[in-house]
């Protein structure tokens, strides 16, 4: 089968960090789908396993490791305990992170981490969503305290990285929560964006917070997802949060952060999301996944939610992949791209 990968970790402007290969087509296990991908989406972590770092340096991948965590694509066979799809089911999904990735014609997926596509979005429009809305979803209304179906939800929730991948679509889902937004935003064009997804407000984030929130009449704020950059906010969202306020993280910390006051003196609670962790360690809810990708379809295709892709760049092929990892190393880009197809 035809894939894109890499057996050794270098800078995105060199030809061989991503490489279109043949590998061996992959066999199902009892309970997994073997899906025909059709469609691929970008998100930042696969630069991050890509890129050279001193703990990487010398290391040969063999087989060449395949990266891509956001698929859709059609079910070609499923192993002999899978009940939840059969084959020529379409699918989305973001997989698993201890296993061979979605830039690959072929891939295994557990069936429970999958959820049936939208039928309502094209198979690029929909491999934007999985990773990003599990993050969105399992960080609001399972790490947080929230209910995503509250009838009086009158909580504020400032959203950093409001134009990102889950900054996207947790301006959606916490805007149908009943939450007010307010999404953090330096362009104009990525200000538009968060606007355009159904945040209230939205602020500058190269400025300072507090005045910009105050001249919104909010003195605090009840939660606070921090989805860009964990060390520069933390001080000031601990003073932006309510007392009992509620910060959610997605991003490794670059050092020792300081959970003391005004987290301990107000009792913010922090809330660690990392969508992998069902997969990687087996947890006996993973099949919760599937039931988050199926009410988020059911949303999409209610006309309450949408896709986040903003661009497709081509097929799927290593040239198209490495266009999509050197601009999300940019950090410029605004909702998702995608790939979609095959080169002929």
């Amino acid at each position: 089968m035809r894939a894109v990968a890499f057996t050794r970790h270098l800078p995105i402007d060199d030809p061989d960090s991503l490489q279109d290969l043949t590998l061996p087509r992959p066999e199902p296990g009892p309970q997994d789908l073997l899906v025909r991908v059709e469609a691929v989406s970008a998100n930042p972590g696969d630069p991050k396993l890509r890129a050279p770092r001193p703990d990487n340096a010398g290391v040969v991948h063999s087989p060449p490791r395949v990266l891509g965590f956001d698929a859709a694509g059609v079910a070609e066979a499923v192993g002999a305990g899978v009940s939840l799809f059969k084959p020529g089911d379409e699918v989305y999904y973001a997989g698993d992170v201890t296993r061979a990735g979605s830039n690959a014609q072929y891939q295994l997926v557990d069936e429970r981490l999958a959820g049936p596509k939208p039928t309502t979005l094209d198979f690029a429009e929909a491999a934007a969503l999985p990773l990003t809305a599990l993050t969105a979803w399992e960080l609001l209304f399972e790490r947080m305290p929230f209910d995503f179906d509250a009838e009086d939800n009158r909580r504020s929730l400032l959203v950093v990285g409001g134009a990102g991948g889950v900054g996207s679509i947790a301006i959606q889902l916490a805007r149908h929560a009943g939450f007010t937004v307010i999404a953090t935003a330096s362009r104009p064009q990525t200000q538009a964006w968060c606007r355009d997804m159904g945040a209230h407000h939205v602020v500058d984030h190269r400025q300072p917070l507090a005045p910009q929130l105050q001249a919104l009449g909010f003195a605090s704020v009840d939660a606070a997802l921090n989805l860009a950059d964990t060390d520069r906010y933390w001080d000031v969202l601990g003073e932006l949060l309510a007392p009992q306020g509620h910060v959610g993280l997605v991003v490794e910390p670059a050092g020792p952060l300081r959970i003391g006051d005004p987290y301990k003196a107000k009792c913010i609670g922090i809330h660690w999301e990392f969508m992998f962790a069902r997969a990687r360690f087996r947890t006996d809810d993973m099949i919760c996944q599937h039931r988050i990708l199926a009410r988020v379809g059911s949303l999409v295709e209610a006309g309450q939610l949408r896709t986040t892709l903003t661009e497709v760049l081509g097929p799927i092929d290593a040239a198209n992949l490495r266009e999509a990892h050197l601009r999300l190393e940019s950090g410029t880009t605004v909702g998702k791209l995608a790939l979609a197809g095959w080169p002929a």
